[in-house]
């Protein structure tokens, strides 16, 4: 077969190889009700191009998903988000954004496996879609923080009055965030690594 210069698939971008100096790589997924924002914090953060499967949304899902306080949203995801993000130069968080529709609720087990800890995103719009979600993190034994996400639209409520909503103990932490931007989004997982980290020590040996 005559392989031609033009016919060539190009490799990777230079910016999508790992950095050298990368000594350890976590797993991190990103959970939440649908459109809630979980393909927006993953593009906003991820610094390598974002893998997504999203597909245009079809009358195929009236009745099916829930939309309230999406009705403009086009697009879903069916698989998953991937995304990339050093937090110094020797650690490295893999990205992966759930669907949210629960007809693709079933992916979520094989995105899980190996996940060291999770994040929540919430629309207070929505506040009752983020319960069986919340429950499923739980039953499987992931740590995970709460990030409000801020629609110009959506109520706001107090921390407190949030964690007694979500039945959440206290040493959960919970936060408003813009999943739209970057420097919100990097400092929410900041957030799940100090809590990640403080679970670390409460529970290493004497």
């Amino acid at each position: 077969m005559d392989f031609r210069s033009s016919d060539t698939v190009p490799g990777p971008r230079a910016e999508d190889h790992l950095p050298h100096t990368t000594q350890a790589a976590v797993k991190i997924v990103i959970v939440g009700g649908f459109g809630v924002g979980k393909t927006t914090m993953v593009g906003s953060v991820s610094e390598i191009r974002p893998l997504t499967t999203e597909e245009t949304m079809t009358q195929a899902g009236i009745g099916v998903d829930d939309n309230y306080g999406s009705d403009t949203k086009t697009a879903t995801t069916v698989a998953m988000d991937f995304g990339r993000i050093g937090i110094t130069e020797q650690l490295v968080l893999y990205l992966f954004g759930t669907p949210g529709q629960e007809r693709f609720w079933f992916l979520w087990n094989g995105l899980f496996e190996g996940a060291l800890g999770a994040v929540v995103l919430l629309d207070t719009r929505r506040l009752e879609v983020s319960f069986d979600v919340i429950g499923r993190l739980e039953e499987r034994g992931v740590p995970f923080v709460v990030a409000v996400n801020s629609f110009p639209d959506a109520p706001r409520y107090p921390v407190e009055e949030l964690r007694g909503a979500l039945d959440l103990p206290r040493e959960i932490p919970i936060m408003e965030c813009d999943a739209r931007r970057r420097a919100s989004s990097r400092e929410v997982l900041m957030t799940l690594m100090r809590f990640l980290h403080s679970l670390a020590r409460t529970h290493a040996p004497a």
